[in-house]
């Protein structure tokens, strides 16, 4: 597998993004590019960078009572809560505050949030913060169930985002396939480089990547 590209936002220039060209299965697709945000994601300086860049599109009117942080972000969340919070960020919460919750998974992917977290969704506007987003499957997986627990979206967020809208949702992306015009997703039965007997470098997801 080859070494990583940096890749810094055109407008968040303290917001940096390491790319690696290869072959990768995700849990919906295959792709060409593995988007590496581990530094990002765990390394102070640059989850901060990262939250304040991110909160740019709630501060002016949007009300958040919880941050459902998925792909490991509950850093970047912490810190985006701080920095709504900071900006004087509208809350329904009872306490004025905003929570910070990590969905569970089953089998089939789908998102079980157990009833002593309930009270986290139930009534709550829910911000969904991912570190990518590439077929918005995993996205309209998320919607589903927070409808289900009785919580309503108010705004998607991603580091990364192949996809512009799911489900009439906007994905507001700190990068896009603008930032990484030769990005590509396939279906894996219809993978282009599956079919040109590209080997697969690695099985990756959120939470990163296992080479084969």
């Amino acid at each position: 597998m080859q070494s990583y590209t940096k890749m810094r936002s055109t407008r968040h220039h303290d917001v940096i993004m390491k790319v690696i060209p290869g072959h990768f299965v995700t849990p919906n697709s295959h792709i060409n590019y593995y988007i590496d945000m581990t530094t990002m994601k765990t390394r102070q300086n640059e989850a901060m960078a990262a939250a304040r860049a991110m909160s740019e599109n709630y501060v002016a009117s949007t009300v958040v009572d919880t941050i459902v942080c998925m792909d490991g972000m509950e850093v970047i969340g912490a810190y985006m809560a701080e920095e709504l919070t900071r900006a004087g960020i509208m809350s329904m919460n009872a306490h004025k505050t905003i929570y910070i919750m990590s969905p569970e998974y089953d089998l089939s992917g789908q998102m079980i949030v157990r009833e002593n977290n309930q009270m986290m969704v139930r009534g709550k506007h829910c911000l969904l913060l991912l570190a990518s987003a590439t077929t918005g499957q995993t996205i309209a997986r998320a919607q589903k169930s927070i409808d289900y627990y009785g919580g309503t979206i108010v705004g998607i967020s991603a580091i990364y985002s192949a996809v512009s809208k799911v489900m009439d949702y906007p994905v507001h992306a700190l990068y896009t396939t603008s930032d990484l015009p030769d990005y590509k997703s396939y279906q894996p039965a219809n993978c282009k480089m599956c079919m040109n007997n590209e080997p697969i470098d690695a099985i990756c997801n959120g939470f990163g990547y296992s080479r084969l």
